[in-house]
């Protein structure tokens, strides 16, 4: 019962409000939006070290990385300057919905993958689990920007597509580091973004 209701309670923090009232102007859905890829940016080295730690050899050994692996199912958070500031609303804003969409269902997949694998440790399981609501409750505040701004959502689509069920252990534990990573990559991307709209659109 303590577990749904601290899931409950992420939940009510992170999802846009029902409108009350006047609607939240697009100001106060991107500061919205903003303090909460805050919140995801301050938790992700803690989510990254705990899983690593948890998978063992090479994962677990000191300064461990990997850039070089990477998953054809997940958009890449790097970008070139000159490509980001050329961006307009719309396609920024979608290409960061388009992001937490992915890694919402990635993070899903990394959480069963660990319950498979280290089914005895509670703090992992409970750190993929609220990274991916806070992953889908940034997919729901950009959203709503964009409902704000006038601007069209995209329809949501699977981007795991055909899961590889057989996979090995080692190759479940890469996949899940690479998921990690990017998830940590987006949330920077996701505060960039934000600090941009920010300015844009003030209070």
């Amino acid at each position: 019962m303590s577990c749904q209701l601290a899931i409950l309670c992420l939940l009510t923090l992170l999802l846009p409000p029902l409108s009350r009232g006047a609607p939240m102007s697009p100001a106060e859905r991107i500061t919205q939006a903003y303090n909460l890829a805050l919140s995801m940016q301050e938790n992700m080295s803690t989510l990254l070290q705990t899983y690593l730690q948890a998978q063992g050899s090479p994962f677990s050994d000191p300064g461990f990385s990997a850039p070089e692996l990477q998953l054809s199912s997940l958009p890449p958070a790097d970008i070139s300057f000159k490509t980001w500031n050329a961006l307009d609303d719309g396609e920024r804003l979608s290409r960061v919905q388009g992001a937490f969409l992915a890694l919402t269902q990635h993070l899903q997949l990394v959480g069963d993958d660990q319950r498979d694998l280290n089914p005895d440790n509670p703090i992992l399981l409970a750190q993929l689990r609220d990274a991916r609501l806070r992953a889908q409750g940034m997919l729901g505040n950009v959203a709503a920007i964009m409902t704000a701004l006038g601007l069209p959502n995209p329809r949501a689509e699977d981007t795991l597509g055909l899961v590889p069920f057989g996979a090995s252990a080692f190759e479940r534990k890469c996949r899940g580091y690479i998921v990690i990573r990017e998830y940590g990559h987006w949330t920077d991307r996701a505060v960039r973004d934000l600090a941009l709209f920010k300015a844009k659109y003030p209070s």
